[in-house]
């Protein structure tokens, strides 16, 4: 996040102090360009860490429902171990 904020920055200074020369503007141009691959690489990356995360979210609640599910089951066909150990 702190990088997109960096590019948005300079990309504003950049396109504060461009004059009119076409060199400048060349420069300018080329700035915004980075700037902008670094604003999209960024959040490339922030949506595939928010994927994994997800992902990781996902299987943990799998698995406590199937542990869930197994300690219901051993409750009621009483076959609970009361020290928490499982019979298998």
């Amino acid at each position: 996040m702190k990088k997109i904020f960096l590019s948005f920055a300079a990309l504003a200074l950049v396109a504060s102090i461009s004059s009119c020369r076409e060199t400048t503007g060349e420069k300018a141009e080329e700035a915004i360009e980075a700037a902008a691959e670094d604003t999209e690489n960024n959040l490339k990356q922030a949506g595939e860490a928010i994927e994994e995360a997800a992902e990781e979210t996902g299987e943990a609640i799998d698995k406590a429902l199937d542990n869930a599910d197994e300690e219901i089951d051993e409750e009621i066909n009483e076959t609970d171990d009361m020290n928490g150990e499982d019979d298998n």
